[in-house]
């Protein structure tokens, strides 16, 4: 926000800023993903969500209810998020295994940018072992979905290939996907992702 010494020009400048500044809910979403991501999410307070994203504690409230509400906002807009990197990386390839491929492709084109943080929902999982909420449980549950949409995602990929056996494939794919994430982390490159693509390879083209 530039302020010059005008004040018509000042006031001028300070309206169009804000109808371009995003709304409250964007700026808590914002800042909460950019906080969860790099920090984790249970370590985060309310009052830093709130500093980081410049909004005042009723707007929390008012749009999310609670601190919980927001962390399951956060995963759901990772999850469209994520569908939609997928979505456009299969559409430009031509065969169920190479669409199979393209969720190990995302992971790893996405490692470097996000710092070797492996998934953010296995992260997420990780802080809430054991739900004592519903809330708590919401958050297990909406991290479940997504992982339910890639591995569903991929027994239909296989069942349009006549693969005989899509859902011992695909359990034995996610595995590869989940080591492979962990191990990137761990590792802090590429190696055990790339790998584990693969291995996934093999697989998929084992039996032509």
């Amino acid at each position: 926000m530039v302020f010059t010494v005008a004040g018509s020009t000042r006031g001028k400048g300070t309206r169009g800023a804000r109808r371009d500044r995003p709304s409250p809910r964007e700026r808590l979403l914002d800042g909460a993903t950019r906080l969860f991501t790099t920090e984790g999410i249970r370590v985060i307070g309310i009052d830093r969500i709130l500093r980081e994203a410049d909004v005042a504690k009723a707007s929390l409230y008012s749009l999310f209810g609670s601190k919980d509400n927001l962390v399951i906002a956060y995963l759901e807009r990772l999850d469209e998020q994520w569908r939609a990197a997928w979505t456009a990386r299969a559409e430009s390839v031509d065969t169920a295994e190479e669409r199979i491929l393209a969720f190990f492709d995302v992971c790893i084109a996405e490692q470097p940018e996000i710092g070797f943080r492996g998934s953010h929902f296995q992260n997420a999982a990780s802080e809430y072992p054991l739900p004592e909420t519903d809330s708590e449980r919401e958050i297990r549950n909406t991290v479940t979905k997504h992982r339910d949409w890639v591995s569903s995602t991929i027994r239909d990929l296989l069942t349009e290939r006549a693969c005989p056996t899509p859902s011992l494939h695909a359990n034995m794919l996610m595995v590869f996907l989940d080591g492979g994430l962990a191990g990137a982390k761990m590792s802090g490159d590429l190696t055990a992702l790339q790998t584990a693509r693969d291995l996934a390879r093999d697989l998929l083209y084992s039996d032509h």
